[in-house]
């Protein structure tokens, strides 16, 4: 089963910084770590290899820096990796990263199943994974939590919901993202992490993943940040003193004068 790990290198999030002239985020120099649902993305594509065989790739687009994120990655198990690095990928919003990836995916080649995490801590969108999937014209599932069976072209699992879950059944190949709730991630092996040391990862250009220059980075991106400012406070703000229920008895007050309850 030859499996396609999708892996974002994000800020830490406490060190976000912004570019003001162009709205997006300042990566250069910036401490960086893998994407925290792609660990479980990552640690699925093991097991799952390691039940039917096969090969687990992952794949990431971003900055040379991003070679730390699949080294990372190779040093938890995964077999190869492939990073798409090019100035002209810069700036890519959601839908010109998925044209990018799912470009690489093509050039990659045979795969059955292509795994991300829900959804990436920086941009939270979630919008990634549908989008790659739509691309490449293959079915697409989200926010699974568990893989019940596997068997020839056919893929039996369970989708989280607010209140329970569904059990779905797809065709393969297929893209879905996983949730936290599908497994705990392992920690890398001293084997893996001599392997990562001394992995060489050359990178994917634009040209290399034959990917149109009208449908990357900013020229490619329908959506752009405008303008980024912190929200302005709204209405009076008051801090209530005094003993618990004195508290409770003077909000109590206030949202009844205010018809609230």
């Amino acid at each position: 089963m030859n499996i396609i790990v999708l892996v974002k290198q994000v800020p830490d999030t406490s060190e976000v910084k912004i570019n003001r002239e162009t709205n997006t985020l300042i990566r250069d120099g910036v401490p960086s770590i893998i994407n925290p649902y792609d660990r479980y993305a990552i640690e699925e594509a093991l097991r799952l290899r390691e039940k039917h065989g096969g090969k687990v790739t992952a794949v990431t687009m971003g900055p040379p820096q991003a070679v730390e994120a699949l080294k990372e990655a190779v040093s938890l198990g995964v077999d190869d990796v492939v990073l798409l690095s090019d100035r002209a990928f810069a700036g890519a919003d959601t839908w010109a990263t998925s044209y990018a990836l799912s470009q690489g995916i093509r050039k990659i080649g045979d795969f059955d199943l292509v795994i991300a995490g829900k959804q990436a801590i920086d941009g939270d969108t979630a919008q990634v994974g549908p989008e790659t999937a739509d691309m490449l014209g293959i079915p697409f599932v989200a926010y699974i939590r568990k893989i019940e069976q596997v068997e020839g072209k056919k893929m039996v699992a369970e989708r989280l919901m607010d209140e329970g879950y569904d059990v779905v059944e797809t065709s393969l190949p297929a893209l879905i993202t996983v949730v936290k709730e599908i497994n705990e991630p392992r920690v890398p092996s001293l084997k893996g992490k001599m392997k990562a040391k001394s992995l060489k990862v050359a990178a994917w250009s634009a040209a290399d993943i034959g990917a149109d220059e009208n449908k990357i980075g900013l020229r490619g991106s329908p959506t752009q940040v405008v303008r980024i400012f912190p929200p302005s406070p709204r209405g009076q703000r008051e801090i209530l003193s005094g003993s618990v229920e004195e508290q409770v008895a003077h909000l109590a007050k206030k949202l009844k004068a205010q018809s609230l309850i």
